[in-house]
């Protein structure tokens, strides 16, 4: 089974060196890291092309420079895994993540599978907050997740056959990771694991923030998601 890892960059050296050094420890040789690149405008461009060189695992491609969602999209589709990992630029894989993941693959009705994080701040230090599974009550269902998203990206991984139906991403939505997620559950099972396999880093650069929004931004949101449903159902037809 190949394993693709899926990372959207973006002025991301302070901790990439540390994050590639925790996932290619876990990768076999077949396996790649493919990293899509919108900007490395804080002179980090040579720290990834050199860490391109030295592992032919790693595979830098330019990126479509329109935002975090099509960044993730890009890199989605040069992945050519049989299991396609989502992976941010600056957080920590335990070293365990990759073998726990796989073995709930086993189950061939799982179609996506969550795991389990710990804060860490902008040192690696575990901050002692709760899990990320505890902050947004994480469960599966299309409705509690439109209520409140659980589908956190880089907790997750997916099997290769929801690429055809999650790409393109409509312009509409908002996240990559709660379209993946739902995708996921119209498809088959998705699976929640218990165990924190990443840090999950936590700083001032952060794209995701851990609080919300304005209430008309969240309602817009959940409006636009809607919409999209009726495509993403159709797509799941249409892949029959």
């Amino acid at each position: 089974m190949k394993i693709s890892v899926a990372m959207a960059y973006y002025n991301g050296g302070t901790y990439i060196e540390e994050q590639m050094d925790s996932i290619l420890s876990q990768l076999g040789n077949q396996d790649e890291v493919i990293v899509s690149v919108d900007g490395a405008s804080d002179g980090s461009e040579p720290i990834l092309l050199n860490m391109e060189k030295k592992d032919c695992r790693i595979q830098v491609i330019k990126g479509p420079g329109k935002g975090v969602v099509k960044n993730f999209e890009n890199a989605i589709r040069h992945c050519t895994g049989d299991i396609i990992y989502l992976s941010d630029q600056d957080d920590i894989w335990k070293p365990d993540k990759v073998k726990k993941v796989n073995a709930a693959f086993d189950n061939l009705e799982v179609k996506a599978i969550l795991h389990d994080a710990e804060i860490i701040d902008e040192n690696g230090k575990a901050t002692g907050a709760e899990s990320l599974f505890a902050l947004r009550k994480s469960k599966p269902g299309i409705l509690k997740n439109l209520i409140k998203n659980s589908y956190v990206g880089c907790c997750m991984a997916f099997r290769k056959e929801l690429i055809p139906v999650i790409c393109p991403i409509p312009k509409e939505m908002y996240m990559h990771d709660y379209w993946i997620g739902t995708a996921a559950e119209y498809m088959g099972q998705v699976c929640f694991l218990k165990d924190k396999l990443i840090g999950y880093r936590r700083h001032s650069s952060n794209v995701t923030q851990m609080t919300h929004g304005s209430i008309d931004f969240m309602v817009k949101k959940r409006i636009d998601i809607i919409r999209c449903l009726g495509l993403l159902k159709k797509r799941v037809r249409e892949i029959g």
